[in-house]
């Protein structure tokens, strides 16, 4: 199992110079990987673009992406940019954002999240190995090809929570990443759920990129609160909510993973035997001076790994 964490999380006012200076903290720190949350605060894939410029090893990934502001065509030529600044480090992690963003935010229709998913990625996967598409869909008609010199098809993952969109994603997507899962969820729902579909669909076994809310420390009900505190607005988005009640989680802390080194050590161990290809660590932005410890832990995990 390889150990990432994340880039920036929304709340976080950092520029995209500051978030390549992180980048390269995290590179120097050993993560294999960083990930960035497309927000309101700048385009996760320029933020990217300039940090593959300035790194020379860790994975960067987009976790994720909202695919409904941005047609595939749009999508693959910026994911295929990202992949050449990067020199082939770039993972393109995409999602489908929640209806009070889509529908009362942009405007847009958000009533068929599983019809979209699968038409983007029937449109999406070949436009990003640079072949021409000819599509026509309910929702998508698409005759177009993009050509990026030097780029190489990056992986692409999809947040995949329900049942329905984990069997479309195996059958289209390479991996998975999650949040707000929990390991309960992880084992018995998305990785056998989605590991069936991929096996049917004649593809290699599933990424599956887990991001869980981590805290160092001594002090496990302080840690407790502190997670559910930074992570609350989580429990209350309706898609979130259901994967935290599918793995048996009332709260977001329920499925993070604090503690001493040794608790951590052991819970970290489950996510492995579970099947979990990258575990990626989200420190929440209130663990003040617990944040450097964390940091530290995990990035010696990584260099083990």
């Amino acid at each position: 199992m390889r150990f990432g964490i994340m880039l920036s999380m929304p709340g976080d006012s950092t520029d995209m110079f500051g978030l390549v200076e992180r980048a390269q903290a995290q590179e120097r720190a050993g993560f294999a990987s960083t990930w960035l949350t497309q927000t309101s605060n700048g385009d996760a894939m320029m933020t990217l673009a300039l940090a593959g410029r300035e790194t020379n090893t860790i994975e960067l990934g987009t976790a994720v992406v909202p695919t409904y502001p941005r047609h595939p065509t749009v999508m693959a030529m910026q994911a295929l940019g990202v992949q050449v600044a990067s020199g082939g480090r770039f993972a393109l992690g995409i999602g489908l954002s929640h209806k009070i963003s889509i529908e009362n935010g942009l405007g847009l229709d958000y009533s068929k999240p599983v019809p979209h998913t699968r038409e983007y990625l029937s449109v999406l996967n070949p436009l990003l190995e640079q072949k021409r598409v000819e599509f026509a869909g309910e929702l998508y008609r698409v005759n177009a090809q993009v050509t990026v010199t030097g780029a190489t098809k990056p992986p692409v993952l999809v947040a995949a929570l329900g049942p329905a969109m984990l069997k479309t994603c195996g059958r289209l997507a390479d991996g998975t990443i999650t949040w707000m899962g929990g390991l309960n969820y992880l084992k018995d729902v998305a990785i056998p759920t989605m590991t069936e579909a991929a096996t049917a669909a004649g593809r290699g076994k599933p990424r599956f990129v887990a991001m869980v809310p981590v805290l160092h420390t001594s002090d496990s009900a302080g840690a407790k609160a502190k997670l559910d505190t930074a992570f609350e607005v989580y429990g209350r988005l309706p898609s979130y909510r259901a994967a935290l009640d599918r793995g048996g989680a009332a709260n977001p802390s329920d499925v993070g993973v604090y503690g001493t080194q040794e608790e951590i050590e052991s819970q970290v161990r489950a996510y492995a035997d579970a099947g979990v290809t990258d575990f990626v660590a989200v420190l929440p932005g209130n663990a003040g001076s617990e944040a450097e410890g964390t940091l530290e832990l995990f990035g010696a995990l990584a260099k083990q790994s």
